[in-house]
């Protein structure tokens, strides 16, 4: 490949990551190589994360130069902090100079990486970072799963899990979303249960999940008991009624036989009160799910407060009196700013 084909393939924004084993041997052979350069070229890019084509040994020489300037897809690290859980965050330059967010959350069984679906986000959601910088765009397949490899590279162990929690709202991206799960889970080796995709809800885009059947988690935000409150906290939700989202919701479980996780962020006095889990618990009577309970993490913008754990719990145990799988989820990388909901495109 001569170096102006190179340019064009870089100006057209043709990058392999993302592609399948079948696609790479394809490609290897529209460039005058042997089939078997494929499989080599699939190992190189998803299992040692390589980031130019310059840098496969097992490459001839001369094609390998031939070579140094084609578009992999990978991003640059542009900014990195680490909390005192060790929880990493990182700001990902893209090619078109572009930042966003990802987390690396490490315990002792595992790596999770909480990945980006877009640069920004247009769900403004009140108590979120994210949606107060507006949004620029849908990220590409490749530019989530360079997320991981990033994160696999830089704490130098697998990656376990992968929450599609990071910026942005997932199903307004979701042929993207679909083809990064789809290919973290068939080519970087991920289980489709370890993968986490969210969504505070979009309508008709959960159904149109469902039909793909996959394995994975769905979570949906909810984070209100009731319709007002809902619009309150989530200005899209005006949009798309409750009770509208939670059919959805049915639906999925009975296409794809998952049950559904239902993420609540705990806003002291605002929808945090014995009535608001009452109310909850109607909600989800009879439903085949589970309850992430989240204490909120503080931002700048708004003067929300995270709830006692007195309040805490009694919304716990009210849930658990109505027979509802809850958990609470104290989020990991608050002093990194790296926390649920405080992901946005800069140093501060």
């Amino acid at each position: 490949m001569t170096p102006q084909i190179v340019k064009q393939s870089i100006k057209n924004s043709e990058v392999l990551l993302g592609k399948s084993l079948a696609e790479l041997t394809a490609w290897v052979q529209e460039q005058d190589q042997p089939a078997y350069r494929g499989k080599q070229l699939y190992q190189w890019l998803y299992q040692k994360g390589v980031r130019s084509l310059s840098d496969i040994s097992v490459f001839p020489k001369k094609w390998r130069h031939e070579m140094a300037g084609y578009p992999l897809g990978r991003s640059t690290i542009h900014y990195r902090s680490v909390a005192p859980d060790a929880t990493r965050k990182y700001l990902l330059r893209l090619a078109d100079g572009l930042i966003i967010e990802a987390v690396g959350i490490p315990t002792a069984k595992r790596l999770t990486v909480c990945v980006s679906s877009q640069v920004g986000c247009p769900m403004d959601c009140d108590f979120c970072a994210t949606g107060k910088g507006g949004f620029t765009r849908n990220l590409k397949a490749h530019e989530i799963i360079d997320q991981v490899l990033t994160v696999q590279e830089d704490f130098e162990q697998r990656v376990s899990n992968v929450v599609f929690m990071g910026m942005g709202e997932p199903m307004a991206n979701i042929d993207h979303v679909i083809a990064a799960v789809k290919s973290l889970n068939q080519d970087v080796g991920i289980g489709a249960r370890s993968l986490t995709v969210s969504t505070v809800g979009i309508p008709g885009k959960i159904h149109q999940l469902a039909q793909h059947k996959l394995q994975i988690v769905l979570a949906v935000s909810l984070h209100a008991s009731n319709q007002a409150l809902r619009e309150q906290l989530i200005p899209s939700a005006k949009k798309y009624p409750l009770n509208n989202l939670l059919d959805e919701c049915r639906d999925y479980v009975e296409v794809t036989g998952r049950r559904v996780t239902f993420e609540y962020v705990l806003l002291s006095r605002v929808n945090d009160l014995p009535e608001n889990a009452r109310e909850l618990s109607q909600c989800l009577k009879g439903f085949q799910t589970h309850v992430n309970l989240i204490p909120y993490n503080p931002i700048s913008e708004v003067d929300y407060q995270r709830p006692q754990k007195n309040r805490i719990r009694e919304f716990t145990n009210i849930l658990e009196a109505a027979n509802i799988t809850v958990s609470v989820r104290y989020s990991r990388g608050l002093e990194a700013d790296a926390a649920c909901g405080q992901l946005r495109a800069s140093k501060v």
